[in-house]
């Protein structure tokens, strides 16, 4: 049994509107949001979530928009702008910046009558302006915001207010923020089992862009001459790297692409794997990648960007590489890891009541702080 604090807190969740609450596939900030809520309210604090309708939790939920982006109704996304002479008004799909302010204007006016200790937002910069303007703390979770340039002059004009790094790693895109920690994502480890028998198949699993590195996993794994699963989702800005980087090497028994998983079909995936293929060419800040990975028990084999250093321990729970053919040596040595230690590695480090206990001691700090000045 948790031993709790008693004095419970009063959070506004305030989650981003692009998936459900919790995902069923892709949805990291998401993912995030929801095991974070389901924990800080198993440990007695009373949480607000604000996300889209559909969304589903054991938090009080207000529903501010009808539907997920992503998921929104398809004939109305892709309706055509135009004139309806009937009404004289210009119809079409949804504005979904509009609507996206709708749903933070919906938590920042709940929170104006000074009823919750701490607002945790999970929106990039979009919530930042109102951060002077409500009677109570917003901590901003940065979810990889710093790495766009364009953001920085907002983050600049509310470089005081208070964010949380996901890794140590991630502070480097915009160092001159005002952090008060570094919270690691965390999983439920129930949810991603152990598995010590593994198969030869090498895994790529994320976004299939060009800085996450799904040409250069086909590269090791031709070299290494291991088959190579590949799973995850393909951006329309993507697509055209997809068509020549990727699809071009696709041949069913050897380079396999899977598709966007559920998250259950991808733990599957994880658990059977020999290594999870990471060769990342940016600071990723905190994928979920590699830790639901090293909780199944499968080792990293990946490069030394982002959070990656702080996740592997070298030659314990995988190993980092400098190229293609340092990775296909190291291809060579994954007997040498044992699964245990690399789910000991996430239960240590990356499990959701780990992250809750850092986000916890976040928002009581910072709202004594508030109510001290």
């Amino acid at each position: 049994m948790h031993d709790f604090q008693t004095d419970s807190l009063r959070i506004a969740m305030l989650a981003p509107v692009t998936w459900p609450v919790p995902p069923e596939g892709y949805g990291p900030w998401e993912k995030v949001v929801y095991n974070l809520t389901e924990e800080l309210v198993a440990r007695g604090h009373k949480v607000t979530l604000f996300a889209a309708a559909g969304s589903r939790t054991s938090a009080e939920l207000v529903k501010t928009v009808p539907h997920p982006f992503e998921t929104w109704p398809k004939e109305e996304r892709e309706t055509t702008a135009q004139l309806d002479p009937a009404t004289g008004l210009l119809v079409g799909p949804p504005d979904f910046r509009a609507l996206e302010q709708l749903h933070i204007a919906a938590c920042m006016e709940a929170v104006r009558f000074g009823t919750f200790d701490v607002v945790h937002s999970h929106l990039h910069v979009h919530a930042l302006v109102f951060s002077r303007l409500i009677p109570c703390p917003i901590v901003s979770t940065l979810h990889g915001a710093a790495w766009v340039k364009a953001l920085h002059p907002v983050f600049d004009h509310y470089r005081d207010q208070t964010y949380v790094a996901l890794s140590e790693a991630e502070k480097e895109l915009k160092p001159d923020l005002n952090y008060i920690a570094t919270v690691h994502n965390g999983v439920r480890l129930d949810e991603f089992p152990l598995c010590g028998d593994k198969e030869d198949y090498l895994l790529f699993a994320g976004r299939l862009s060009p800085e996450k590195g799904a040409d250069r996993a086909i590269q090791i794994a031709k070299k290494a001459h291991r088959p190579l699963r590949i799973a995850g989702m393909i951006e329309p800005q993507h697509q055209g790297y997809f068509n020549e980087k990727v699809e071009p090497h696709l041949d069913g028994p050897n380079i396999t692409y899977l598709g966007c998983l559920s998250q259950k079909d991808l733990a599957r995936q994880y658990q059977r794997a020999a290594a999870v293929l990471f060769p990342i060419s940016w600071c990723e800040p905190c994928s979920w990648v590699g830790i639901e990975a090293q909780a199944s028990g499968t080792p990293i084999i990946g490069t030394k960007y982002g959070y990656l250093p702080e996740l592997v321990r070298e030659g314990e729970t995988g190993f980092l590489v400098d190229s293609v053919d340092e990775a296909v040596d190291v291809v060579r040595r994954l007997d040498e890891i044992d699964p245990k230690a690399c789910r000991a590695n996430v239960k240590e480090r990356f499990s959701v009541e780990t992250m809750a206990e850092g986000y916890e001691s976040v928002f009581r700090q910072v709202s004594t702080s508030k109510r001290s000045v």
